[in-house]
């Protein structure tokens, strides 16, 4: 018996997957527990055009992700804050901050996908790397300066 999975099952295969069970694993286990349905040939074509759609979807999520990265790659964020003599912060420079200044830019970004470890403490030119939708990451550039 063909089924087609419906959620992960272990040991068996993925969503998405057509997998030759025997008859009573399938009627028995996986179609009651909705983990898959019969592979006939509505449900094959039915999984065939949800597939197409996801592509679709994701193609125009990859192509609205690159847009943006190139915008990102264009700018350079420039902060001046005031600093001691050994080049520290009175402050710090935090994602909230990065994130502001790219709305500046008209570029929305939510702040929790600017990959920064730790808030930046010192004076020099920094690389942060921002992710995007569609697993694609944009490099910020932040230089940090002293205020005059």
């Amino acid at each position: 018996m063909n089924i087609i999975l419906t959620e992960n099952v272990e040991g068996l295969g993925h969503i998405g997957e057509i997998v030759k069970v025997k008859t009573g694993y399938g009627r028995n286990f996986l179609i009651p527990q909705k983990l898959g349905m019969e592979a006939n040939t509505r449900n094959v074509k039915e999984l065939e055009h949800q597939k197409r759609q996801m592509e679709r979807k994701l193609q125009k999520v990859l192509e609205a992700s690159e847009v943006v990265k190139a915008q990102i790659g264009k700018l350079s964020c420039e902060f001046a804050l005031r600093a001691g003599d050994d080049g520290k912060l009175f402050g710090s420079v935090t994602t909230m901050e990065l994130a502001a200044k790219l709305a500046e830019a008209n570029i929305e970004i939510d702040r929790k996908k600017i990959q920064l470890s730790e808030p930046i403490k010192v004076l020099g030119d920094y690389e942060v790397p921002v992710k995007l939708s569609g697993g694609i990451t944009a490099i910020l550039k932040v230089k940090v300066v002293p205020a005059a």
